[in-house]
């Protein structure tokens, strides 16, 4: 009979789950390749909804618990509905939750336990080159910012290395950060 020992998490991260399947993964490399996916569809005017559910990892389809809905829009000074949030805020926020989920599993790994993370990201955007008015303005962010607070029984040095460990090891501020390459196929509805 093998007994299983409990180790207390400080802030609801397991860790010994994470470097259990970072073994796992080491060992068979294959394993590691996986596919995000969000299914995204007009409801009206420029609002849209995400849906993630699905994705494909350990080397077969996988689902969530639950289907996840994010619905995308403009503000109404744009003439829009306002029933989401931009597109360019949800990239943002996809950005402060990365880096968030990493602050919490890096303190957790480091033994250091957390009173509170706060982030607030902030992206400049020119919207003449978005509109056409101006083609040397990139569509995109120019900058972006992020300030991230962070209140933990550590010394700002510790907490200083752990938000830039959260960075080097952020999926999103990757895809942010770097080019990926993007390919858009398109298909006639029926």
């Amino acid at each position: 009979m093998s007994t299983q020992i409990e180790t207390p998490q400080k802030n609801g991260v397991n860790v010994q789950a994470i470097l259990e399947a970072k073994d796992a993964l080491e060992a068979t490399p294959s394993d590691a390749q996986f596919k995000w996916r969000a299914a995204c569809e007009w409801i009206d005017g420029v609002h849209s909804r995400s849906t993630m559910e699905g994705f494909f990892g350990l080397g077969e389809e996988q689902k969530h618990d639950r289907a996840f809905t994010i619905d995308a829009d403009h503000p109404s000074l744009f003439a829009a509905s306002d029933n989401g949030a931009t597109p360019a805020e949800i990239v943002l926020s996809a950005l402060a939750s990365c880096l968030m989920a990493g602050v919490a599993s890096v303190a957790e790994n480091r033994g250091i336990e957390l009173k509170s993370v706060k982030a607030i990201v902030e992206g400049d955007m020119d919207l003449s080159g978005v509109l056409g008015i101006d083609s040397s303005v990139r569509n995109g962010f120019e900058a972006i910012r992020v300030h991230i607070d962070v209140d933990a029984d550590a010394s700002e040095q510790d907490i200083e290395a752990l938000v830039a460990q959260s960075q080097k090891r952020s999926a999103v501020f990757d895809v942010i950060a770097n080019p990926s390459l993007v390919n858009v196929t398109v298909e006639k509805g029926r």
